[in-house]
Parts: structure tokens; C-alpha cells; sequence
């Protein structure tokens, strides 16, 4: 027999076939079960669940957002830290057909209120380190809110809890595949307002699969999440793709660097992400020399530049640590370009180049190739993308121009396709008729034994229209004057490229996912303009 059906031919014979063939992040976590069902699929706190007990979790909770009148493109908001119930909230929302508005935890309430009103969320879930802000930002589309537990504290008394919110009746049929929206992720520009990336299902598998290829992830790693999950880079860089491949995950809300290096040790993790910050802050911790870290076989870094510097410091730390650079924005899902290990030691600083479903150019003003190591705009094109900003046509247009996503970063590439961030577009100096890149400037300024971290932005200025201006944190347990690192700056840069002015902080600005706000830093040095130190004063620090 054939096994061919015969009979009348149903109306709905599409959809049919969509939904048999359609790929979904609620269908990943179904076939990764089938194959992983008595693995351990997470750790947290005192937390451990199967991949059969994961996904029993993930049904109810599904059950649970239908009974609360969640339907096929609902957004359900998020505000929380890492924690087991985040976990299990991300696949559930997709499972119940809705869309999920992760919100980063650091954010007033203003801002979280703005976040709920633009995405017009239904529901709101939130720990017992965000319900306050969330009352407080509570709008008139958000029906309820809903309290989960953290990793070490129980749902907030303030409002239900979920526990009851599940049901079991049976988790609802998907209906959301491919190009149907799966998360809207707000942004963490430059603008008075953040944009909504809108990712579909299959821009975020597109994505890990890329990951998986590149990153070599298997079902034999043990990695440690600390990184925010509200942030792409460790939702759909790290957990994504572990949870793919049937991984154990353990799951921290508390990113602070002797945290971290006790879960690594205790766990025997041999996988961790981080931005260069937190890199940085486990080099300097006292921590680090307690602990058995020697398990630690892959570790990457992405969300900012690493310097150079720091980069020589892990490999010496770290010596079978091999280290992959992941390069790219919420946008694109959010990798772009991967360093692989093998390819650091003849391009230290490189991004690498574009990952599996990737194609990326270098272009100049009007979308024409620049020449090899020219410096021109980071432009994209890939299945990985976002689909546009949620109700924002015009910055959608923009960002999609000649047809091609526009990174607003800028770089070159080498001609074997290798690819250097010079800068952010807006970070790039002006001063004195002269482009200078800001982290050419930090990567010499991180060459000085005394320095732990350095920020270099541009200030207004009468003479340079631009004042390359650095503000610097030094080691513990060093002591360095402006004036010393302005004669180090005068032996290795450029007069052009030098620093105008030099502060000194405890610490610099950054958000949740590491970055370090240069915007906030802009502010923070002009307020202080009469204690910048310039090449015709005295040197202050701030």
C-alpha cells in the first residue's frame, strides 16, 4: 500500500500543511524532548528539572494563559530576573500562540509603563525584585499581573501567584509558525524611546541554528546563564540553542563575578557568556583563586568590544579556554559575525565573519562596497532578522534602506571577509576636522598596568569641536595620575587621537546586558565641565 489517503479534500488543506511543516519554538522544545527526556534541562537555586518535567511545566502554564483568555498574538510582558519560572514562561507563551515582551528589570517605572502601553500587553509576570515597579507602571491594557518565583525567594505576596495559574487541561494547538511573530524585544538606543524589534519564529530558529553550527553547541554542555534572559544575547545566543540541543542549563539571577565562578566550579560548567565587563570583573575578583575553574572549556564574549588587552589576560588566566567573539544586535537576533577559537590568535580584536545564514557587506553613504579595510557601515542581510519595529514605520523604513538593514555600526573588512568594529556611528569623534574611533583610543589606554576599564567619548569644545575625552577606572591597588596617562597616550597615539581631557571613576555606566553607556557617561563628565582636565590645565580627576 501507498499509504495514501483518499477522499475529499479538506478546505483548510493549507493551513494544514503549515502547521505540519511549520517550525516553532514551542514545536523545538517538543522534539528536543522526544530525544532528551530524562536529561537534566535546568538547574536553579534549589531547582532541578528534567526535559519531560520542563516541557509537563511548560503545557500547564500554557493551559494556564488560555484560561486567562491569551489568544494567538496576545503580548505577555515580562519583568523579572533570571530565574527556573522565566524559563518556563518564555516556551509557554509561545506554546499558548502568543508573544512574548521581555522588559529589562533595571528600568523605572516610566519606562516600564511606556514598554507596556506601546506592546498593548494583556498580561504582566513579574518577581518579588520587580513587583513594586510594576504596580507602579501598571496601564490600562494589563489585565493582570502575576507574581513567579525568583531563584532563592517565592512569588510576590503582592499579587497571585502562578502556581494558581496553571491548568491541565491540555496545552492549546499551535497555530504560530515561520514568519508569525514570536517576541517583540525593546532596544536599548540612543533615543528618547526605545524601538520594538519585532522576531518572528523564524528569524530566532534561523538564529540558533547559526549558534549551534558555530558555536558548537551539544548535548554535552553544562553552560551557566547570568546574563539577563530579557536580553537576546543570552536568551537566543545561550539558552536557545542549549535547550535545542538537549544541554543542562543552570540558570542565576545574581550576575555578580563570585557568584558566577561558584556555579562554574560547583556545577563543572564547561560553557559561559559574558560581555567584556563581566569578563573583566572575574579577572579582578579575589574569588577566582578559590575555586577550580578548570572545566571551563569554551567561553564567549559579545555586547561590546573586548580589548585587546583584557583578551591576552583570559588566555593567560585561562590557558585551554577557548574563546569565541559574537558580534551583531537585538535586530538580527541577535548574531551577526562569530570569531571562531582557531581564528583569535591572527585577528585579536576581529568580530570575524558573517555566521551561517548571514550576509553582511561594508557600504559607504550610497550603499556602495568600500574597498578592504575602507571604513564604511555595517550592513545585513539574513532570515535572522527582525520583521520591522512594532508600529514604528518610519525607523522600520530607515533601518531597511536600499534594501539592506543598516547596523548604525561602522567597520572594515579584510579581504579574506574578516570583519573589524571601528565604532558605533554616533560614538566616532569628530575633533578637530579628524574621525577619531573611540576604542582605537581605549585599546592603547588599556595597554597601562594601573587601568581595569576606560571609556572614551567626545565632549563639545570650543577649539576641537569635539574633546576626545577618557574616563578611567583603575585597578585596586594602583595609583595613576591624568598626567601619567597622558604621557603614555603622547608615546603611542596620533596628537589628533590623544586625550583632551582624563577623568577617574569607581565605575563606568552600563545597562543589564553589559554595555556601557556612553550616553549616560556624555552627561555625567559635561555636568562636571569645570574638573576635566585639557592639555592646557591642570589634570583633575572626577
Amino acid at each position: 500500500m501507498s499509504g495514501t489517503m483518499t477522499g475529499a479534500v479538506p478546505t483548510n488543506l493549507d493551513a494544514m500543511i503549515t502547521g505540519v511543516r511549520g517550525q516553532s519554538l514551542s514545536g523545538l522544545l517538543r522534539r528536543t524532548v522526544c530525544r532528551h527526556r530524562d536529561r537534566v534541562a535546568l538547574v536553579c537555586g534549589d531547582t532541578t528539572w528534567t526535559y519531560s518535567e520542563f516541557e509537563a511545566l511548560v503545557d500547564n502554564l500554557a493551559v494556564g494563559l488560555a484560561g486567562a483568555g491569551i489568544g494567538t498574538g496576545d503580548r505577555v510582558a515580562l519583568l523579572a530576573r533570571n530565574s527556573h519560572a522565566f524559563v518556563a514562561l518564555r516556551f509557554a507563551v509561545a506554546r499558548a500562540n502568543a508573544v512574548l515582551v521581555p522588559i529589562n528589570f533595571m528600568l523605572n517605572a516610566t519606562d516600564v509603563a511606556y514598554i507596556l502601553g506601546h506592546s498593548q500587553s494583556r498580561l504582566l509576570f513579574v518577581d518579588a525584585s520587580t513587583v513594586e515597579v510594576a504596580l507602579n507602571a501598571r496601564q490600562p491594557c494589563v489585565e493582570q499581573i502575576i507574581g513567579i518565583p525568583g531563584e532563592l525567594s517565592s512569588p510576590p505576596v503582592e499579587v497571585p501567584g502562578w502556581d494558581s495559574f496553571f491548568g491541565t487541561d491540555g496545552a492549546p494547538e499551535p497555530t504560530r509558525f515561520g514568519d508569525d511573530l514570536l517576541q517583540i524585544i525593546y532596544t536599548s538606543g540612543t533615543e528618547s524611546r526605545p524601538k520594538g524589534a519585532m522576531l518572528s519564529h523564524n528569524a530566532v530558529l534561523w538564529e540558533y541554528q547559526s549558534c549551534i553550527i558555530d558555536c558548537e553547541w551539544t548535548s554535552d554542555t553544562i553552560a551557566v546563564h547570568a546574563m539577563p534572559l530579557f536580553h537576546c544575547a543570552q536568551l537566543d545566543c545561550m539558552l536557545g540553542p542549549a535547550i535545542q540541543v538537549g544541554a543542562r542549563n543552570i540558570v542565576t539571577g545574581n550576575p555578580s563575578a563570585e557568584n558566577i565562578i561558584r556555579l562554574l566550579a560547583e556545577s563543572r560548567a564547561n560553557s559561559f557568556f559574558a560581555p567584556p565587563t563581566v569578563w573583566i570583573s572575574m579577572l579582578r575578583s579575589p574569588a577566582l583563586a578559590e575555586h577550580d575553574l578548570s572545566s571551563l572549556e569554551k567561553g564567549y564574549y559579545g555586547a561590546s568590544i573586548m580589548p585587546v588587552e583584557v583578551l591576552r589576560e583570559l588566555r593567560q588566566q585561562f590557558p585551554a579556554l577557548r574563546l569565541w567573539n559574537l558580534y551583531g544586535q537585538t535586530e538580527i537576533a541577535p548574531v551577526a559575525t562569530i570569531l571562531r577559537p582557531e581564528e583569535h590568535d591572527a585577528r585579536l580584536g576581529s568580530a570575524g565573519r558573517p555566521t551561517q545564514h548571514v550576509e553582511t557587506r561594508i557600504v559607504d553613504e550610497e550603499m556602495h562596497d568600500v574597498a578592504p579595510r575602507e571604513i564604511g557601515e555595517i550592513v545585513h542581510r539574513s532570515p535572522q532578522l527582525l520583521s520591522g519595529y512594532w508600529n514604528d514605520p518610519e525607523r522600520t523604513a530607515e533601518a531597511f534602506a536600499g534594501g539592506w538593514f543598516h547596523s548604525g555600526d561602522l567597520g572594515w573588512m579584510d579581504d579574506q571577509g574578516y570583519i573589524t568594529v571601528v565604532d558605533r556611528k554616533k560614538d566616532m569623534i569628530k575633533s578637530g576636522g579628524e574621525n577619531v574611533s573611540s576604542r582605537e583610543v581605549e585599546e592603547v589606554i588599556y595597554l597601562h598596568p594601573a587601568v581595569s576599564e576606560v571609556a572614551v567619548v567626545g565632549l563639545p569644545d570650543d577649539r576641537w569641536i569635539e574633546a576626545v575625552t577618557a574616563v578611567v577606572v583603575l585597578r585596586q591597588g594602583h595609583d595613576c595620575s591624568g598626567a601619567d596617562l597622558m604621557t603614555f597616550c603622547e608615546e603611542r597615539l596620533s596628537g589628533f587621537k590623544r586625550p583632551k581631557a582624563i577623568h577617574f571613576a569607581d565605575s563606568l555606566p552600563r545597562n543589564a546586558s553589559g554595555k556601557i553607556l556612553k550616553r549616560e557617561l556624555r552627561l555625567s563628565v559635561a555636568s562636571q565641565a569645570e574638573d576635566i582636565a585639557t592639555e592646557h590645565g591642570p589634570v583633575k580627576t572626577a
